[in-house]
């Protein structure tokens, strides 16, 4: 499913596999999250920081090979599909526990759904994509029946990869309530050792790990200890990298034009540009629906037009980016090449915003307007929890001037900003998304998921909420698409986010401890292939 992330580069998420390398070699992989969750309980958590901690310790019943895409063996060790595509049978590995030692059971896997549909919990941003599974099933100790309700296209892959198995035994209990943010229980290749709050994680091996005695797994998860850090600068960041304080980091452009160069580069540190399918995520400036002033489609559509892209890629991106279109990379079969990137037009928006009633009647070079029998100045607060994206900001706060629109940028600490989003409690707010394959929009552009799920600018359209139903009952690929491109340009008609930009390529660097097979694998980079060598 979606993850929100703060960082505008879309630096992806290691959840992948590491070994050391021979005996006398490095034992600890020192890694930069660059932000701390809010919230590490597997339950409620919804932000991108937590789900790259859980990729650790949790475990989903199947997992996709990395050059295939297809599914593999995971906490389960075999699989059922039935003729209609409305019963999954899934089989659990004997000899499989959690870190306490506890077996798992088809009870956990049984109790992992329920909680997503408890109202006692606040799990409402999850429910859209587990709401075509009826039930799940305990046929005997170590299977388990997962039965769908309807023929939505990803009742399986949810059952199989999304749904995250978590102990019944301890995250039911009442009693470790104040536990859930402080500790985790898992039955994956790692245990959450130490949480040093506004630090770090540090991980270590989980000895009893089911996949130490699965030939495929032997090779992977080896390395003793993993150490997850929270810095949120990138400069920071890089310098730690030099320095060999943390063995890899993500690059924007920028830094891997500008900042890696050096007798150290290639040597002891070194820098990889590649490209591989794996799904593309993007940045964006969400408008709130429901302020007075963003109602308006109008507006939207010319601030959007006050946004410089070209500029902002050709100035901090390096030509390696190029402009959104809307919330579909490119590439995707969901992505409609018709839909051209909105122009940067300042003349355009100023003729639009004249339209839609607005002048500067009191001559403050600020255009203002009568709502609601108040006048009211075109000023708009955007709330940015990134500093880096600051100056992407600035340039659009500074162009919006000179058409007589107030933007104020509010730099904010990650937590407090999520705080704000819940509450829906902001003018405006620049995020990011990441990205699946298979694109469903229900839990960002439906209307069902305004309250309490991520359609947290209240975006809502009847002719949307009507085709993304329909598409969600196709099988076929192409045909579901063709449904979903209708989707795409409602979406992009209304001006919902400023859609910033896409990068076709992959960028990292890593320190030389680091062995890999090569740069990248079809889907992803690779990180269970790596090695670990001696310093």
């Amino acid at each position: 499913m979606f993850k929100l992330t703060a960082v505008f580069a879309m630096l992806f998420i290691i959840t992948g596999c590491f070994k050391s390398g021979p005996k006398g070699g490095s034992s600890v992989f020192y890694l930069n999250m660059q932000g701390e969750s809010n919230n590490i309980n597997p339950i409620t958590s919804t932000d991108a920081y937590s789900s790259e901690l859980q990729g650790y310790i949790l475990e989903s019943l199947l997992e996709k090979n990395l050059d295939t895409y297809e599914w593999e063996p995971g906490l389960a060790e075999s699989w059922d599909i039935s003729k209609d595509k409305m019963k999954f049978t899934f089989k659990i590995r004997a000899g499989a526990k959690w870190s306490d030692g506890k077996p798992v059971t088809a009870e956990d896997v049984k109790f992992s759904f329920d909680v997503i549909f408890d109202p006692a919990y606040n799990t409402a941003h999850k429910r859209p994509y587990y709401e075509g599974l009826k039930e799940v099933k305990v046929i005997d100790e170590r299977t388990v029946e997962v039965i769908a309700k309807d023929q939505y296209f990803q009742n399986f892959d949810i059952a199989a990869g999304a749904l995250t198995i978590l102990p019944k035994h301890f995250y039911s209990n009442k009693a470790n309530e104040d536990q859930f943010t402080k500790v985790m229980i898992g039955s994956g290749p790692y245990l959450l050792d130490k949480y040093l709050k506004g630090k770090q994680f540090t991980l270590k091996k989980n000895p009893t790990w089911w996949g130490l005695n699965v030939e495929k797994n032997k090779a992977t998860w080896l390395i003793p200890t993993i150490v997850l850090k929270f810095v949120q600068d990138p400069n920071v960041s890089l310098e730690m990298l030099k320095k060999g304080d943390i063995d890899f980091m993500g690059f924007t452009p920028e830094i891997y034009v500008k900042k890696t160069e050096g007798e150290m580069w290639g040597r002891d540190v070194f820098k990889v540009k590649t490209t591989n399918q794996s799904p593309k995520g993007y940045s964006f400036i969400g408008w709130n629906f429901k302020h007075p002033i963003l109602k308006d489609r109008l507006v939207r559509k010319a601030l959007y037009h006050l946004v410089n892209r070209p500029l902002m890629i050709e100035k901090f991106e390096y030509g390696l980016s190029t402009q959104a279109t809307g919330p579909v990379y490119p590439g995707s079969v969901y992505a409609d090449p018709s839909i051209k990137p909105v122009e940067f037009n300042p003349e355009l928006a100023l003729k639009t915003l004249r339209e839609a009633g607005w002048k500067d009647t009191d001559g403050d070079n600020i255009l203002d307007k009568v709502i609601d029998g108040v006048k009211t100045k075109l000023s708009i607060t955007i709330l940015e929890p990134y500093e880096p994206f600051v100056k992407y900001l600035t340039v659009f706060k500074e162009d919006a001037k000179k058409a007589g629109v107030e933007i104020n940028i509010k730099l904010m600490e990650w937590n407090s900003f999520l705080k704000l989003l819940e509450e829906r409690k902001f003018d405006a707010l620049r995020l990011a998304w990441t990205a699946n394959i298979d694109w469903d929009p229900k839990q960002i552009w439906h209307s069902s998921s305004i309250n309490g799920g991520s359609n947290f600018i209240s975006f809502s359209n009847k002719k949307t909420d009507e085709l993304i139903d329909k598409a969600r009952y196709i099988y076929d690929r192409d045909q579901r698409a063709k449904v979903l491109h209708q989707v795409l340009r409602t979406i992009v008609d209304e001006y919902p986010y400023v859609f910033m930009t896409y990068k076709p390529d992959t960028f990292y660097g890593h320190t030389k401890k680091i062995v890999k097979p090569k740069d990248t694998f079809i889907f992803g980079i690779g990180e269970k292939h790596w090695t670990l060598k001696a310093d």
